[in-house]
């Protein structure tokens, strides 16, 4: 459901498990370990859903069912937005359609995002479906979304066209759908010649007052009670 394809300086991570690119534990363990090879092979990251969807967010089953399984999978989804905020190298994400609630904070996680235009769904819908949003995940919008937008994308639960997500903070640019893939190399390929020292050093200097309260977040989120943690 996750493969990896290294091509010179430039990564290719794609999530595709044939249906909706639901983010279960196995998924999530997958991508981190495709993070760690592409910091191995000291490359710029792309990570790309299937047509038409990026993600519709974590497996709600296990949510739903609580318990051990519903905390560690919330854990390691926020653990790899805060890996991703963090990440050595530049990471682009092509958003190839739908992304919600945890496909979200995927996406708001990454350093420049293409989306697909079309009639596609960007939205944090935790408040829709009746589940508090997590601290991280909050704070993560916080970082990422325009001011304007935010408390209409979190306590409102409000969903984006891709059109609209570009305004509003969860993407940098939206294109055809045929292109998108396309769109997002060529800004992989850009982002690739920076000094790769210098944008690590920046990006920590410039996230470090966001990335100390969403990993704090992120703690107290499971401290309390983990087994009653809040849902995403």
């Amino acid at each position: 459901m996750v493969s990896y394809h290294c091509d010179g300086t430039i990564a290719t991570i794609t999530i595709d498990d044939g249906k909706v690119n639901v983010l279960t534990l196995a998924v999530l363990t997958d991508l981190d370990a495709a993070l760690s090879q592409a910091e191995r092979d000291d490359a710029v990251v792309v990570i790309e859903g299937r047509d038409g969807v990026f993600s519709a967010g974590f497996d709600l089953p296990v949510l739903r069912n609580g318990g051990p399984a519903a905390v560690t999978l919330l854990r390691a989804g926020f653990d790899v937005t805060a890996r991703l905020l963090a990440f050595p190298a530049p990471v682009v994400i092509a958003c190839t359609g739908h992304a919600v609630a945890m496909g979200v904070f995927l996406l708001l996680s990454a350093d420049y995002r293409v989306g697909a235009t079309g009639p596609y769904k960007i939205t944090a819908n935790e408040v829709a479906i009746g589940m508090t949003m997590p601290a991280a995940a909050v704070e993560i919008c916080r970082e990422r979304l325009a001011p304007a937008y935010f408390h209409r994308a979190v306590a409102l639960a409000e969903t984006f066209s891709p059109a609209d997500a570009v305004a509003a903070g969860f993407l940098d640019q939206a294109v055809e759908p045929s292109h998108v893939r396309e769109a997002a190399r060529g800004v992989a390929a850009h982002l690739a010649t920076l000094d790769r020292a210098a944008h690590d050093a920046t990006k920590k200097r410039a996230r470090q007052r966001a990335l100390t309260v969403i990993r704090a977040a992120i703690d107290a989120d499971f401290a309390a009670d983990p087994v009653q943690a809040p849902a995403s």
